[in-house]
């Protein structure tokens, strides 16, 4: 079964329609939309300070979302998709955005709507991330604009995908 813990009498709350794998983690200051999905080992840890996240979101396997004591939380917009195994750290992510398998989104960032974090990134800490653009390398840097088909194709496509892949276990869930 998921672990999902108070921390500090802050307990996690989940919006409908939500699916948490069996051995995800989610602690403390942690606030889920509607239809969001938190996958197979990954971690949502809102001890320090607070998590965020709007409609739609999914945390594939593996990933971390955590924030910085008396700093920064994390707030994650609407229609985000957060790669197998990154790191979202104490940040701002604004609507569609896609954080890519293994990508480093460090603290104070803002990622801005309609974007893409390529697989492997690593965006350093304060980085502004420009709307509707595609950022990549070590450090990150923009490396193109991304198309109005690129951000349906792409963006929208993965958010809704794992819209799909939760109800494949709504029994699980509903077995909660």
């Amino acid at each position: 079964m998921a672990v999902i813990i108070p921390c500090l009498d802050k307990t996690p709350l989940l919006g409908t329609d939500c699916f948490v794998a069996p051995n995800a983690t989610i602690i403390g200051d942690v606030l889920m939309g509607n239809n969001c999905s938190v996958w197979f080992n990954a971690v949502v840890r809102g001890d320090v300070n607070y998590i965020r996240m709007g409609d739609n979101v999914n945390i594939q396997d593996g990933a971390v979302i955590h924030c910085t004591y008396e700093k920064n939380g994390t707030d994650i917009g609407n229609n985000v998709s957060i790669g197998h195994n990154a790191i979202v750290h104490g940040c701002v992510v604004r609507d569609n955005v896609l954080i890519g398998m293994g990508a480093i989104v460090m603290d104070r960032c803002e990622i801005k709507s309609n974007s893409i974090i390529a697989a492997g990134a690593v965006v350093l800490e304060g980085t502004v991330v420009e709307e509707g653009s595609i950022y990549a390398g070590v450090p990150a840097k923009k490396v193109k604009e991304i198309s109005k088909q690129g951000i349906h194709g792409e963006i929208a496509r993965i958010a809704g995908n794992y819209i799909k892949y939760s109800s494949w276990f709504a029994r699980y869930n509903a077995a909660k």
